[in-house]
C-alpha cells in the first residue's frame, strides 16, 4: 500500500476493498452451491435406495467446487457402490440420472443464481465467463473464470464511474 503514489493510494485501496468484497461473496456463493449439490446428490442417491447415499452425496457435493470433479467422482463411487449393493447394472442408469440431473441444476441454475447474483454478474455473463475461461486456459481457466470476471467487473465499474464524472461525459451541450 505504501509503494503506490500518494495520489493513487486511496483509489487503489478502494478498488482492493471492492475486489475483496466481491471475491468473498464469490466464496460464500460457491460454498452454498457445494451445500446444495451435497443435498441434491444425497437425496437422489437416497431415493434410489443406495446405502452409502449420505457419504457419496456429501463427498461429491463438497468437491463440486472443482468443475466436473464432483459429478465424475460421484458417478464413479456411486456406480461401484450400486454394483456391489444391487449386483446388477440396471441401477447404474439411476445413478447416471441422479448425477446428470444434479450437474444440470448446478451449471444452469445454482451457479448462475447463487454465485452470479452474489458477485453481481448476470447469469449469462457467468456462463460465458466459465466457457471463455475454459476455452482460453482449459481447466485452470474454468477454475479462475468467475473470480477474474468479478475483479474485471469491479475495474470496469470504476472506469465507468470515472468516465461519467469526467468532463468528457456531459449532458449539457455548452
Amino acid at each position: 500500500h505504501e509503494l503506490f503514489p500518494k495520489r493513487f493510494a486511496g483509489t487503489v485501496a478502494k478498488l482492493a476493498a471492492e475486489a475483496d468484497d466481491v471475491l468473498s461473496a464469490f466464496m460464500r456463493g460457491q460454498f452454498y452451491v457445494m451445500l446444495a449439490m451435497s443435498f441434491i446428490y444425497t437425496a437422489g442417491l437416497w431415493l434410489i435406495d443406495l446405502e452409502l447415499a449420505l457419504l457419496i452425496g456429501l463427498f461429491a457435493g463438497l468437491i463440486s467446487f472443482i468443475p466436473y470433479m464432483g459429478v465424475i467422482v460421484g458417478i464413479i463411487l456411486a456406480s461401484i457402490a450400486a454394483l456391489l449393493q444391487f449386483q446388477n447394472v440396471t441401477h447404474l442408469v439411476s445413478v447416471l440420472a441422479v448425477f446428470g440431473t444434479g450437474h444440470s441444476l448446478e451449471s444452469m441454475l445454482l451457479t448462475p443464481w447463487l454465485v452470479g447474483n452474489r458477485i453481481g454478474l448476470h447469469p449469462v455473463v457467468v456462463i460465458f465467463a466459465v466457457l471463455a475461461g475454459g476455452q482460453l486456459l482449459g481447466f485452470l481457466g474454468v477454475l479462475l473464470a468467475l473470480p477474474v470476471a468479478s475483479v474485471v467487473m469491479v475495474l470496469l465499474r470504476h472506469a465507468h464511474d470515472r468516465y461519467t464524472d469526467s468532463r468528457f461525459y456531459s449532458h449539457s451541450s455548452s
